[in-house]
């Protein structure tokens, strides 16, 4: 039998025109929440609810929408504050249906406490990127929020927009909301967030019928960010202007007559199979847990999208301790010269290591640099002075090297960059990293999972996301001692036994 709030959540749905297939069954488990299974077997194609656009809550519908433009606030600053307007008229507001299925806020580490941040994430890729999206939504809260309270036209109840309010709506918006369209942006999409996310495995598509879109022509969701109905994300440190605009046109109706579609209706559709008695998945994306836990509070176990980064902070760490600063100055400037840089985010710059513990190019190639003797080093840095050849300058010292013939259109391969030395660079760049998690081994966090119950939800996934990341640093040493051992035969036998191409980077 259905939950109180699941049958209060149908009337709802019922009384908004929501379409829902009789195939559908809502499950409602205390531990683990809402989840969507199927009545009976589901086939591709099957079209299992239809959504009005006006019964999603947006800034466009959202009784706040005067007060928020007038405040000039889009994006997630402008529907947080729609959300806990709405949250504040309790039984009174429109969604009052839909919100009394929501928990108050989701369990992401940006509703965590700091201690537990500290506690929980350090080491990890997140322990960082958390602590600044705190910063930075205080600072939004203060400097757009506070002030809308007190100055708006009407009389708003000041807890009902608090700091903690604020964190408690960013939660649920970077784990619920959709890209709708255009004109309404993105926004709160009842029924839709309610199917659990499984990498990999899409089993039904959102998709928003306009007159230039049919789905046939989206994007696979899997590619999730770039939906026209994509889950967003949580990542973004601050709201960017957004200029969206809706001209209303004839050609609306005039695909609807065409079509037979109704361009102010969401639809989803079955992508796959799906037999009676299991559950239906979305798929938010192809993330790592890194991801997954800072955007929507889980983790998945033996995620093939998980990856861990090393900061170039860390390798210019590693080769202050071998060289002078002054050198490593010099070798970091002359690999950007080569036109070749680690990937950025914020004021960071780092390299990733993928799942299977192979690390980036631009990371061996700066390595390589890094420990060439000083007249090759000087010999690149010459042929980069000639504009002619500085497309081909490390193809030119490894085809040297290499006794291999460069040519433009030639592949670097990353064998050649992994000498002896850059494979032992490697092994303390592993070491460096691993030191970030403290004192516990690995085989201590493992036992720590063993012994952690699922409802321990802030331990569980951050323990799931520091061995996942601690197991790729693993296969990292590996690849680099694998690396190592093929240099120490080829060198002992005079000869190499790699002859791939080099390509121009």
């Amino acid at each position: 039998m259905a939950s109180r709030r699941l049958r209060a959540f149908k009337r709802w749905m019922k009384s908004q025109g929501i379409q829902c297939s009789d195939t559908l069954d809502f499950i409602d488990c205390p531990q683990q929440g809402i989840s969507v299974g199927a009545l009976s077997d589901l086939h591709e194609g099957d079209v299992v609810a239809k959504i009005p656009k006006t019964a999603c809550l947006t800034i466009k519908t959202s009784g706040a929408r005067e007060m928020i433009e007038s405040a000039g606030l889009d994006g997630h600053l402008g529907l947080s504050v729609a959300l806990m307007y709405e949250k504040s008229l309790a039984q009174d507001s429109p969604w009052a249906g839909y919100l009394q299925l929501l928990s108050p806020q989701e369990c992401l580490p940006l509703v965590w406490t700091l201690g537990e941040v500290d506690s929980l994430l350090s080491g990890t890729e997140l322990h960082k990127a958390i602590k600044e999206d705190k910063t930075l939504m205080y600072e939004d809260w203060k400097e757009n929020i506070l002030p809308l309270v007190y100055s708006a036209p009407q009389s708003l109840n000041p807890s009902s927009f608090s700091v903690k309010e604020y964190f408690a709506a960013r939660s649920l918006i970077a784990s619920r909301s959709f890209q709708i369209d255009e004109y309404h942006g993105f926004g709160m999409v009842p029924l839709a967030d309610l199917f659990n996310h499984k990498t990999g495995a899409e089993d039904v598509h959102f998709t928003s019928v306009s007159p230039n879109q049919e789905y046939e022509d989206d994007v696979d969701s899997e590619n999730g960010d770039n939906n026209e109905l994509s889950k967003i994300s949580g990542h973004d440190k601050r709201d960017s202007t957004c200029e969206n605009s809706y001209i209303h046109s004839d050609s609306e109706s005039d695909y609807s007559s065409v079509t037979g579609e109704d361009p102010m209706m969401l639809q989803m559709i079955m992508v796959r199979e799906v037999k009676s008695g299991d559950e239906v998945f979305n798929t938010y994306g192809s993330l790592g847990n890194a991801a997954l836990l800072h955007r929507y509070g889980f983790t998945e176990a033996h995620n093939p999208f998980d990856i861990v980064n090393i900061d170039l902070e860390l390798v210019l760490k590693w080769g202050c301790s071998l060289f002078s600063s002054r050198y490593c100055r010099a070798r970091l400037s002359l690999w950007r010269r080569i036109n070749i840089s680690g990937s950025v985010s914020e004021n960071s710059e780092y390299f990733e290591v993928s799942s299977n513990g192979e690390p980036e190019l631009e990371l061996l190639t700066l390595l390589y640099i890094m420990l060439l003797p000083d007249n090759t080093c000087h010999k690149l840095d010459i042929s980069i002075c000639t504009a002619d050849k500085v497309s081909a300058n490390i193809g030119m010292i490894l085809s040297e090297k290499h006794d291999i013939t460069w040519s433009t259109s030639s592949e670097i391969s990353k064998d050649l960059l992994l000498t002896e030395k850059v494979c032992r660079a490697l092994l303390a760049l592993a070491d460096i990293r691993e030191s970030c998690y403290g004192s516990k081994s690995i085989d201590e966090d493992v036992e720590a999972l063993k012994r952690c119950c699922m409802t321990e939800r802030k331990l569980y996934h951050s323990l799931m996301l520091r061995i996942s990341e601690r197991r790729i640093l693993e296969k990292f040493r590996t690849y680099a001692t694998a690396g190592a051992q093929i240099q120490t035969f080829q060198d002992a036998n005079g000869t190499s036994t790699t002859r791939k191409r080099l390509k121009k980077h």
